[in-house]
């Protein structure tokens, strides 16, 4: 990755769970740090992918007071007095925040604090999807989404879709960039794990897969239905990588269907890349998706898409091409669609080719000369 910029010293704002927000932020912070950034990560815990000690990279824990007044702690205003604290003290030149509510007002208030003190620290807020499709349109939370949005220094969305929803459901009078999300094929590609491969599918079933927080929007039990569809055509396995609210309904279904004996649940994992590697098609049936992050990892590790046409994946995923597109909740013609794919050698082979072709137009290298191009315009 040989990029040649000014050096920054740069502060992230995220969530540090498994989601998509928190993963693009963790590997966009890891990313500059190699090109001679310093990147600082502020949140309330470390974050997931950040699991190893890098050169230039720090965490900053937001530590949160309890006191019996308060019911719930102020997140957002440990948040703002921590981000003055760091901007001061590691000289920050640039704070780059991903979420709009609490990330973008706090960092908003951090700086009107630091103009008190002659500080001017830019502010690019990236809206990620739940910030705007389920959280902001809230009517409470309107008016802030909106003004953090309108007086951000740069906002960035991660795809056309998320952009669209955000002027269309909120008052917006500024430019909004559109920067998707990426994927760093040094850690995500096939890997030959053939002896993995053999000990889920001894008979050489077919291997499908699904990675989320099992959250409601995800219809992780639509996964089980599609599933249980295909294995009554084709020998198969499921993997379900993940956990979250839905883990003991989506177990029911699987009862109900009597498929759980090729249902394998292996709760939240680190090297997805290595499980990607042994699959053969991933399964995604959102009602929302605001991009689709997890359904790119599979592709760069050469896995097909059957997936909804809900939110930003139809710009990854080209319909017949590299995967198929369906309306939420067609469990029959996604079933339909996935034997279609996996009932032909030369048809699947066609489609993990044409699966990798459309990862690599979201190859790191591309993406992150897009964010560093956009810092050095608001500086």
């Amino acid at each position: 990755m040989e990029l040649c910029y000014i050096h920054m010293r740069i502060g992230i704002v995220l969530y540090p769970t498994f989601g998509g927000s928190g993963v693009l932020a963790t590997e966009l912070g890891k990313a500059l740090s190699k090109i001679g950034h310093e990147v600082h990560f502020i949140s309330y815990h470390q974050p997931a992918r950040l699991d190893f000690f890098m050169e230039n990279i720090f965490f900053h824990e937001v530590i949160i007071p309890q006191y019996p007044l308060f019911e719930y702690a102020p997140y957002e205003t440990a948040l703002a007095g921590k981000i003055v604290d760091i901007v001061k003290s590691a000289k920050l030149e640039i704070l780059h925040v991903h979420y709009a509510i609490p990330h973008a007002s706090a960092a908003l208030l951090a700086k009107q604090i630091l103009k008190e003190d002659n500080i001017h620290i830019p502010v690019v807020t990236t809206l990620h999807g739940t910030d705007i499709t389920l959280v902001g349109r809230e009517a409470s939370y309107e008016p802030v989404v909106s003004w953090s949005i309108n007086n951000s220094d740069a906002v960035t969305a991660v795809s056309h879709s998320l952009k669209a929803d955000t002027l269309e459901h909120f008052h917006i009078r500024r430019e909004i960039h559109v920067i998707p999300n990426f994927i760093d094929f040094t850690r995500f590609n096939k890997k030959p794990r053939e002896h993995f491969k053999k000990a889920i599918a001894p008979n050489q079933e077919k291997i499908l897969v699904h990675t989320s927080n099992f959250r409601k929007v995800k219809r992780v039990d639509d996964v089980i239905r599609i599933f249980e569809i295909v294995q009554n055509s084709i020998s198969a396995k499921l993997l379900l990588i993940g956990d979250g609210p839905e883990r003991s309904h989506i177990e029911k279904v699987c009862r109900e269907l009597n498929v759980c004996d090729k249902v394998t649940f292996l709760g939240k994992q680190e090297a997805i890349e290595e499980i990607l590697s042994v699959c053969d098609l991933f399964l995604l049936p959102s009602e929302r998706e605001s991009f689709g992050l997890s359904a790119l990892e599979a592709m760069a590790c050469e896995v097909p898409v059957i997936s909804s046409n809900a939110g930003g994946l139809p710009e990854v995923i080209e319909d017949g091409v590299n995967g198929f597109l369906s309306n939420v909740g067609d469990v029959e013609k996604m079933a339909k669609d996935a034997i279609y794919i996996l009932s032909d050698e030369s048809r699947f082979t066609h489609f993990r080719k044409n699966s990798l072709m459309k990862a690599k137009e979201f190859d790191l290298a591309k993406i992150l000369t897009q964010y560093v191009e956009l810092y050095e315009s608001v500086l």
